[in-house]
């Protein structure tokens, strides 16, 4: 039987978090980043992370933030930082990504997804 491949590739969206200051990558174990898709009713989480030198990193698929019909295709990520569980920075929706802009094909990864730096 021949095996079954993802017929879906992917996602990896990533974050990168400095400190305000010093410019030094953020992280720690009391250091995790949620990520959200920002809808009309009800937000959809999509993720936690914690953040290793700086970076915090989102495996998901993209049937995770499409809805039915083709409705919402594209999805509108915020993500929140937060320190012992208490939130220290919240971003701006990235309203309605066109993430063939912004995505990098990287061979048995899938496609990467860079929302950018930020100073925390």
């Amino acid at each position: 039987m021949p095996v079954q491949l993802n017929k879906e590739a992917n996602l990896i969206i990533q974050v990168r978090l400095i400190k305000k200051g010093n410019d030094e990558p953020l992280g720690g174990k009391k250091i995790k980043v949620r990520l959200y898709d920002k809808d009309i009713f009800n937000d959809d989480f999509l993720g936690e992370s914690e953040v290793h030198d700086g970076l915090a990193s989102f495996n998901i698929q993209s049937s995770t933030f499409k809805k039915p019909l083709g409705l919402d295709d594209r999805p509108d990520f915020y993500f929140a930082v937060y320190r012992n569980d208490e939130e220290i920075f919240r971003s701006r929706v990235m309203s309605n990504l066109d993430l063939s802009d912004i995505e990098e094909f990287v061979m048995k990864e899938g496609n990467i997804i860079d929302l950018g730096t930020f100073l925390i």
